[in-house]
């Protein structure tokens, strides 16, 4: 009988249809309900994803896996309920979304009791009724530059590890091992199959620092390694992590997708090709876009791409292309309540190191020694988000301040990274008719040293906050086109966070497995 390896993960659900992902030992069908798809192969290893369609909205119905007729989901003796694919209700107004990110295996076990376990545990008791509609996993759900001892001690029997790239990942393959160890987790793995899940990578599913700066990208084209490790980082991505991202419509027109449903052939090498190019920059664009959308009634989810689609190339520096900002700005317009932004680099840092990565920025550019040493420190100490591409900040703030005062009750952008967790609330010259928040939520599973713990709390302090836009005035920053302060935090430790939308009111919620709730009204 064939095996089932990895999932099912539930990914895609809107009121009438459901996708499922699998990863199986060998070649097979795959059923669950009335669908079935064959698995496609890449690099020897089998996936499909089940698209079921003609789903009756609001309902919720057990489900199970078949390869070749045999089924082999739910596992026998299971102690949580059984996998449920959960339709829209049209015209609910309630919604919940559970976010996080930053997770490292949980084998690891200094770092703390894993909140999206605790997350599954808690769920599992709760009534059904009371489970999310969403789970956002905001970047970091594979380490590949950090592995865990069971990890290096398996790399050691495919490769010398005291040659570059040592005990982080090389390849594919080695890819392929990460996720099987991040989602293998019996409860993870039982929520992953009940809870609808979107994904966006950041810079851990690939390299600390991925796509910093030009400078970064021309290092790591220098060493022999890199370039199969950012083909295995692409290719794992489309297959692990963004092809559940799409929808049954956007899968049936995705060119590349139905090439590898349909060859029945190993699809390696035609992947790699697509990797290659999804890294090039050409003409100020990147070869793909990463940046999805969902909808959930009252809530519209629109993910951005901060990490691949950035462009570095001549002098220029932008989170993504101007393509994809329109493609952006297109999506963010439209009939919902709720807009959440989803990217895994927080929007608004806390004030003072905000107007640091800004000043950063502008020392980068300078030519000679104040340059260099500018852009060590920008690599050494990740001044890499938001504000470190001024442009592109000033850019989404000018497009959240339009939507804001467009007719939504809120707009929240959603994020990761940092490894702490707060909410901060925005301000606009003339004010907004929608509150605008930043909520960040991370690590779901690893640690920070004790001295960013002081730095984070300081970062929000008006003193430094003052020296620090001292500091940009001085290099030439322009004013930031907004004010923002923090309502919630900074928190510290492994946790989630919740969005509960309930027609026009918003209220999100800090779950640590360690620590009470702490709720915050958002509108």
């Amino acid at each position: 009988m064939t095996e089932l390896l990895l999932g099912p993960l539930l990914r895609h659900v809107d009121a009438t249809s459901a996708t499922i992902w699998v990863e199986t030992g060998a070649s097979c069908e795959v059923g669950v309900g009335d669908a079935a798809a064959r698995t496609f192969e890449v690099a020897g290893h089998h996936y499909a994803l089940v698209v079921l369609t003609g789903l009756e909205p609001g309902r919720s119905t057990p489900y199970e896996v078949r390869l070749d007729g045999d089924v082999v989901w739910p596992e026998p003796d299971g102690d949580l309920p059984p996998s449920r694919i959960r339709t829209l209700r049209p015209g609910d107004p309630r919604f919940r979304l559970v976010f996080g990110s930053c997770r490292k295996p949980r084998e690891q076990d200094a770092l703390g009791p894993d909140a999206l376990a605790a997350y599954a545990h808690r769920m599992a008791a709760l009534d059904e009724d009371e489970w999310p509609e969403s789970l956002l996993l905001l970047g970091d759900q594979v380490y590949a530059d950090e592995t865990t001892e069971a990890t290096q001690e398996w790399l050691a029997t495919r490769r010398d590890t005291k040659k570059p790239p040592g005990d982080e990942v090389a390849d594919f393959e080695e890819y392929c091992h990460l996720y099987s160890e991040a989602w293998c987790d019996p409860a993870v793995r039982w929520l992953l199959s009940t809870v609808p899940t979107s994904m966006i990578f950041d810079d851990h599913d690939v390299r600390d620092d991925w796509n910093t700066s030009q400078a970064w990208r021309a290092k790591m084209a220098r060493t022999s390694w890199w370039p199969e490790r950012i083909r295995g980082a692409l290719v794992s991505y489309w297959v692990y992590q963004h092809l559940g991202n799409l929808g049954p419509h956007e899968l049936a027109e995705d060119e590349l997708y139905q090439r590898v449903r349909k060859s029945g052939e190993d699809n390696a090498e035609l992947l790699r090709e697509f990797a290659d190019r999804a890294d090039r920059e050409a003409d100020g664009a990147k070869g793909t876009r990463w940046s999805y959308r969902r909808d959930f009634g009252p809530v519209r989810l629109l993910v951005i791409d901060s990490r691949a689609g950035r462009i570095l190339e001549g002098g220029r520096r932008s989170m993504i292309g101007d393509e994809e900002f329109g493609w952006i700005e297109e999506q963010a317009t439209g009939e919902f309540d709720h807009l959440l932004i989803g990217t895994s680099l927080p929007w608004l840092l806390p004030t003072a190191l905000s107007a640091a990565q800004s000043v950063n920025e502008r020392l980068c550019a300078r030519p000679g020694l104040v340059g260099r040493v500018s852009e060590f420190i920008r690599q050494l100490v990740d001044l890499e988000h938001w504000p470190a591409f001024r442009t592109s900040f000033e850019q989404l703030a000018k497009l959240i301040a339009r939507v804001a005062d467009d007719g939504p009750a809120s707009v929240s952008v959603l994020s990761g990274d940092v490894h702490h967790a707060y909410v901060a609330r925005a301000e606009f010259p003339g004010g907004t008719a929608a509150p605008v928040h930043q909520l960040t939520c991370s690590p779901v599973h690893n640690t920070v040293p004790w001295y960013m713990n002081r730095l984070f709390r300081a970062g929000w302090s008006r003193a430094l906050t003052r020296v620090s836009e001292g500091l940009a005035r001085r290099t030439g920053v322009r004013p930031a086109p907004l004010s923002w302060h923090c309502v919630s935090g900074p928190h510290f430790g492994n946790a989630v966070m919740t969005l509960d939308v309930d027609g026009r009111t918003a209220t999100a919620t800090l779950l640590r497995p360690d620590a009470d709730e702490e709720p915050v009204r958002l509108v």
